[in-house]
């Protein structure tokens, strides 16, 4: 049984597009990627907003070792525990969306809920 979503790529390159596109949700709310993409993001997405509810400074620090922006993090454990309070999880959505023109790839939105 597959575990992860491999995406056509190496694993240090797997492992830099998911920190990237994370860091992206986060900083903007939401983006525009493939469905596969998406639906592999959504896990590390809920994972930082969980560590910035926790706001101890082992989840800073593991926060920081993952996202690529030391600003964001500080920002994200402002924000994440009001915010995020009373919700016990799925801090994100995936929306689909048509198509893209070049490969016909299913693509999708995610976005903070």
């Amino acid at each position: 049984m597959k575990r992860v979503a491999k995406l056509g790529l190496p694993a240090d390159q797997r492992k830099a597009l998911l920190r990237s596109l994370t860091t992206e949700v986060i900083r903007h709310g939401r983006i525009k990627t493939t469905l596969v993409r998406a639906r592999a993001v959504r896990k590390y997405v809920d994972h930082m907003i969980q560590l910035g509810k926790d706001g101890s400074l082992h989840a800073r620090r593991q926060a920081m070792g993952y996202m690529y922006d030391k600003a964001l993090v500080h920002a994200l454990f402002e924000q994440a525990p009001e915010r995020y309070g009373e919700r016990n999880g799925g801090y994100c959505r995936v929306l689909k969306t048509m198509p893209r023109q070049g490969d016909n790839a299913k693509m999708a939105i995610i976005e903070l809920v």
